[in-house]
């Protein structure tokens, strides 16, 4: 009987872990206290304390940190996808803020100086109102990049990627690690839709690690008195501002008195380039205010201007981050207008050059409508102790770092700007679909927006450029914008927050 009581129990204790113990200890086990998880809890907090719009996310309150949900919130997800649901109506107020892991951009925005590319860089159209299918207009192509020797030049236009029609859905094949593509034959433009043929070809490109020198462009036109510079500047890169200045001794050299500012491919970068540039452009302000900076009321004490000065820091890249390694003059002309050629990829920074600089300097601006942003960031890294704005006291046991909105900006007026998403109108129209067929490489006079721009200086026609016979219907803008808000580069940024604190 004893046995067979034995077997039964030992039976029950291998199908349900039920203990026949004489000494049964009945003291239920507690359940452990929860930890949040390290990483999501640095990004909880650093945008708790940085983000532009944190009074207006329930799930980033401060009360909320303590209360019992905290923990099962932020454990429930990723890094990113809890970075981007701390975001306030992302898409519509907050269309810039980003997360990145390792250089690596999870869901939106570029950062790294130096970047995986093929060396495409271009716009997306809609080739008509029902937006089904699109083609990418070439704006250029970086030098010695693998776009480069596949013999894709500034002005081809890709109608297909990995041998499927281009649409809003699979654009996004063209920034993948390897990609085929194939270029239109030709392009032509009705009232109603750009049509196209294509070309027998099927071409591969692959993306390769490169810092692109953002100063693409420079060329001097002479016209009787109107000695021109033309510049095209593509991104505000302090690793570049010695290119930068050196481009403008190059124009005092040249004895510039009319220059041509090419923004159209810009979608900003760093404060400090950008406050430089003015300087460059006229630098009769020196220590004047060029641009107000507001925080939220968290950091009430970071709000305050940027003023041109006359030396400008230069950069080294070390371990793909820049690091001042000297400091320069800046050569500036004082030209009192200029001629800022823009499109709907003209984000931040280049956006600040026009409302700040405006304040000094007559500014013409001939393209397209911008981005329309007016908003900054800082990249935030895991160092609490400095109020996650130091790298140099980052956590090295991950590589997540943040670039979510953390002040908007304003010109020394402090003059209101839009709150509906729309950019800076152009002084002159020009129809962006006028640039098929008619642009090639930079400084050919064909392209639409600098042939205007040598005209209204010179008062004198410049060659002839087909007109654009697609209507300029804003439901083609506002669809081609769309698809390239992914394409625009980190737009304004402060390169190094905890360096910036003390030079202010």
């Amino acid at each position: 009987m004893k046995i067979k009581n034995f077997m039964i129990c030992l039976g029950a204790a291998a199908l349900t872990l039920t203990s026949c113990s004489r000494n049964e200890d009945t003291t239920p086990t507690p359940n452990p206290t929860p930890v949040a998880d390290e990483i999501n809890d640095f990004v909880w907090k650093a945008m708790n304390s940085w983000y532009y719009w944190q009074p207006n996310v329930p799930n980033l309150a401060d009360s909320f940190k303590n209360s019992s949900g905290y923990v099962s919130f932020i454990n429930g997800k990723t890094p990113d996808k809890l970075f981007y649901s701390l975001l306030y109506n992302y898409g519509t107020t907050d269309r810039f803020s980003w997360i990145e892991n390792d250089n690596v951009i999870v869901d939106a925005g570029k950062s790294a100086e130096v970047e995986p590319t093929s060396g495409l860089h271009y716009a997306l159209y809609p080739k008509d109102n029902s937006a089904t299918a699109y083609v990418a207009l070439i704006n250029y192509v970086s030098p010695g990049s693998p776009a480069e020797a596949a013999g894709i030049k500034r002005g081809d236009v890709i109608t297909k990627v990995n041998g499927s029609v281009l649409t809003a859905s699979n654009y996004d094949q063209l920034e993948t690690s390897q990609f085929t593509i194939t270029r239109a034959a030709t392009t032509t433009l009705t009232s109603s839709a750009l049509v196209t043929t294509d070309k027998i070809e099927n071409i591969s490109l692959t993306r390769v690690e490169k810092d692109e020198n953002p100063v693409a462009f420079y060329k001097n036109y002479v016209y009787g008195t109107k000695n021109i510079g033309y510049l095209v500047f593509n991104a505000f890169k302090a690793d570049y501002n010695d290119e930068l200045n050196a481009a403008f001794a190059k124009m005092k050299a040249d004895g510039v008195n009319e220059l041509i500012l090419d923004l159209r491919y810009n979608g900003g970068g760093s404060l400090e380039t950008a406050v430089a540039l003015g300087q460059m452009i006229n630098g009769s302000f020196t220590g004047q205010p060029y641009t107000y900076l507001d925080f939220n009321n968290k950091h009430n004490d970071e709000d305050g201007w940027d003023y041109l000065k006359n030396t400008v820091n230069t950069y080294s890249l070390v371990n793909n981050h820049p690091e001042v390694s000297g400091q320069e003059a800046v050569n500036s002309l004082t030209l009192p207008k200029i001629y800022v050629l823009v499109t709907f990829q003209t984000a931040s920074a280049s956006e600040l050059t026009v409302s700040s600089l405006g304040k000094y300097v007559n500014i013409t601006t001939i393209g397209d409508e911008t981005v329309g942003k007016y908003v900054g960031s800082i990249t935030l890294y895991d160092s609490p102790a400095s109020d996650y704005t130091s790298y140099a006291t980052r956590s090295t046991k991950h590589k997540w770092q943040l670039q979510p909105i953390s002040f908007a900006y304003y010109n020394k007026d402090k003059d209101p700007v839009p709150t509906d998403g729309s950019g800076i109108t152009p002084t002159v129209k020009i129809n962006p679909y006028s640039f098929f067929n008619n642009i090639k490489e930079f400084g050919d006079t064909s392209d639409p927006s600098l042939k205007k721009a040598l005209e209204l200086i010179t008062g004198q026609t410049i060659g002839k450029t087909a007109e654009a016979r697609f209507d300029n219907d804003i439901n083609y803008r506002t669809k081609a914008l769309q698809v390239n808000r992914t394409n625009t580069a980190k737009g304004l940024y402060i390169q190094d927050f905890s360096k910036y604190r003390n030079q202010k």
